[in-house]
């Protein structure tokens, strides 16, 4: 008990300033309209991807806003893990609709394309001028979330992903006005998602959960949605790998998802995302698989240490894994395989020969940082070869 009692007193410090409105339920996008109109805002930029278009997510949503007198301009060309040149083409869209809102449909890519446009329109200048925290001087354009996959969280937080179009970093540009003003969870949405995005987008939540559990600046109320993140991830992932209908299910992994979200939003990410965040520039490796990859050989690294590793065990338990932190990296490894992903050799096979290369890059990501034990260089490259020499 005591030593509960100096974690709780040592994580005890917090700044908890929820900004977005969380709706969920069966059906709730339809009340899209209405939650625009209360912004106010009367004309719209409604951000989305080809795919999220095609599977008619995009038109219906037009005219669940057009039916409450929004008027909308589409911009439908956002690419995954989008660049500064997917933000400008969004940005010039915005300029000539003469918007006064965003809503973005679809994953963590519309989402950081909208609020990487929302702050050019509003701040000017370029995406590179806001990589880092707080760097926006003027008001930014309300937003509304509507996320058609259960994994980024994005919906719930102020950051925006960007990768440079020439160097290919990925840039985090963090502010307060660029955080949704609503979310709009509706797992009915999830349902059109193919089977690999599914997987990918899933393990991505439940790495978000077990990450945002351990960071350095963890504290008393991310904990409280990193766990109940994981607990309803580790009940409904595997059930929506079964039955991918079940509607139930689906909206478990849609509020894991965006709790897990809200966690990261006040305790950030760790080395997990720090070293996939390479394999994906480099091979152009799914960030969610990339992420399933590293985070078992991160989750043994970290419970090296004894606080660490309790909470991972901590984890485990809700899980109904065991209680030991191996159980939990054990059971990270059967939902990969579960999901029908391949390990990194398969994956990357390239990877192996530039191990060195891509520890370097991983020690200079961002959320390195964060990790709740310091990382070397060749602390990456060790995380490389654990993960290089999995089998299956």
């Amino acid at each position: 008990m005591g030593n509960l009692l100096q974690e709780l007193a040592d994580r005890l410090a917090f700044d908890w300033q929820p900004r977005t409105r969380m709706i969920y339920g069966p059906g709730c996008v339809e009340r899209a309209g209405e939650v625009v109109r209360t912004l106010p805002a009367a004309r719209v930029l409604l951000v989305t991807d080809p795919g999220v278009a095609a599977a008619g997510h995009a038109d219906r949503l037009q005219n669940i806003l057009r039916a409450a007198s929004v008027e909308v301009v589409r911009f439908d060309e956002v690419r995954p893990n989008p660049t500064t040149r997917c933000v400008e083409a969004c940005v010039e869209r915005a300029r000539a609709g003469q918007i006064d809102a965003f809503v973005a449909l679809g994953g963590g890519s519309a989402m950081d394309t909208a609020k990487g446009a929302n702050f050019i329109l509003t701040n000017g200048g370029r995406m590179q001028d806001y990589w880092g925290v707080g760097k926006a001087t003027k008001p930014m354009l309300p937003l509304v979330a509507i996320p058609t996959t259960a994994g980024t969280g994005s919906e719930m937080q102020c950051a925006a992903l960007i990768a440079d179009e020439q160097t290919h970093q990925k840039m985090a540009c963090l502010d307060p006005k660029a955080a949704a003003r609503a979310a709009l969870l509706d797992p009915e949405l999830t349902l059109s998602q193919p089977e690999r995005v599914t997987a990918c987008t899933g393990l991505d939540a439940i790495a978000h959960a077990v990450e945002s559990m351990v960071t350095r600046p963890r504290n008393a109320i991310s904990q409280l949605y990193s766990r109940e993140a994981f607990r309803l991830a580790a009940q409904a992932f595997p059930q929506v790998l079964r039955e991918p209908r079940d509607i139930t299910a689906r909206g478990a992994m849609l509020l894991a998802a965006a709790f897990a979200g809200t966690a990261i939003e006040n305790s950030m990410l760790g080395a997990a995302h720090a070293a996939a965040n390479p394999l994906t520039a480099r091979f152009d490796l799914t960030h969610g698989h990339a992420v399933a990859l590293m985070l078992p050989p991160v989750v043994r690294f970290n419970a090296g240490e004894a606080a660490v590793a309790r909470a991972y065990a901590e984890l485990a338990r809700l899980g109904g894994m065991g209680d030991l932190a191996e159980e939990l990296a054990v059971a990270l490894e059967q939902w990969r395989r579960m999901a029908g992903l391949s390990p990194l050799g398969q994956a990357c096979p390239e990877a192996a020969s530039q191990v060195d290369l891509l520890a370097a890059e991983a020690a200079r990501q961002w959320t390195a940082q964060f990790n709740p034990r310091p990382l070397t260089i060749a602390d990456f490259g060790a995380l490389y070869r654990k993960a290089l020499a999995v089998g299956s």
